[in-house]
């Protein structure tokens, strides 16, 4: 096989040969031991990112060899959707010989990097991450890691390897088409800044083109930085209602902050659905003891944590078989927050 073979693990001899350097040298330097320029050193280090080359921590005979372990990155647990995707992942896993271990990344893409550095260098049988956008060293890593790689909750893009996820573009058109289909037309966004929650951008980018299509634009759009609090979402709705009191619907990236606008609303003595409409997104059952069913859209959590699971340990079981893309559909749930016509 070529070194540009994907299902190849590299080694030390293939750092060695891009960074001109003996493989005694590039091991000195991958380990930190012994004396070594500083030049020699970036050069090696420049030669085995851009390789996506990582050490291999398992000693001796085990070199060959590869740990019971599945590697799951994650951006956030406080965010009350991966738990549930954990759940599907740790259901099938308990079946088979693998055992997950979880990395958590909170939204940044070099934090992302190390822990998959971290994680692939215990040579894992497996590794599920969320999301296809990655740094090019990140996306160099998991190319050559030579093992089954799975990328969830987004099928909008161009994956590693597998892929199991929604279209979260076209689950944001269709969230518009149901909004504009119920009679309002003052329609505001309430989200985070989103610049790595790159599923939230995308679900945004479809409800635009919805509302476009309709002959519509947002009038106003709030955003924050920090967790999916009902607090933020209170002060949020608060700030737009006041800013913009013709805005007669208010679509929010996630349920949490849905259900604090809900609750401001209420509080406020505003007709929902009457005078103002709500929606999030994610189907969060945690909300179904509002006063009032927030409408959503499941975001298929369990399903893709099982179905990502399932590829892993079906692969482990036959590597010849092929990488897939698998796109769930998520149901729409108008709730008590949407006008039926």
């Amino acid at each position: 096989m070529g070194s540009d073979d994907p299902r190849r693990t590299l080694t030390l001899r293939d750092v060695s040969e891009a960074s001109g350097v003996s493989e005694m040298t590039v091991s000195r330097v991958l380990r930190q031991r012994g004396d070594v320029s500083e030049a020699t050193r970036e050069r090696v280090l420049k030669a085995a990112r851009e390789l996506g080359y990582v050490p291999n921590k398992i000693a001796g005979a085990l070199a060959s060899q590869r740990v019971n372990l599945v590697g799951v990155v994650i951006p956030s647990l406080s965010n009350m959707v991966f738990p549930e995707v954990m759940t599907g992942i740790s259901a099938v896993l308990e079946g088979t010989a693998l055992q997950p271990v979880v990395g958590v990344t909170n939204y940044q893409p070099e934090r992302e990097e190390k822990t998959i550095y971290e994680m692939l260098s215990w040579r894992p049988s497996g590794l599920i991450l969320a999301g296809l956008e990655h740094s090019g060293a990140a996306r160099a890593m998991l190319r050559q890691a030579g093992i089954p790689v799975v990328e969830i909750m987004d099928i909008d893009g161009q994956p590693v390897d597998s892929a199991v996820g929604i279209s979260h573009r076209r689950a944001g058109r269709q969230m518009a088409e149901a909004i504009v289909a119920s009679g309002y037309r003052n329609i505001a966004f309430l989200g985070t800044q989103m610049p790595n929650d790159f599923r939230a951008k995308k679900r945004l980018e479809g409800f635009e083109e919805a509302l476009r299509r309709a002959g519509l634009s947002l009038v106003d759009r709030e955003f924050y930085d920090g967790g999916s609090a009902l607090l933020k979402g209170r002060e949020m709705t608060a700030a737009v209602l006041r800013r913009s009191p013709q805005v007669d619907f208010l679509y929010y990236s996630n349920d949490m902050i849905g259900a604090g606008g809900l609750l401001y609303c209420l509080d406020q003595g505003i007709d929902v659905p009457g005078r103002v409409g709500l929606a999030g997104f994610n189907g969060v059952e945690l909300l179904d003891g509002l006063p009032r069913r927030l409408a959503t859209m499941d975001a298929c959590r369990l399903e893709i944590g099982t179905k990502a699971a399932q590829i892993i340990a079906a692969r482990n079981d036959d590597p010849a078989l092929e990488p897939e893309v698998v796109e769930l559909f998520p149901t729409l749930q108008p709730g008590d927050t949407i006008r039926h016509n």
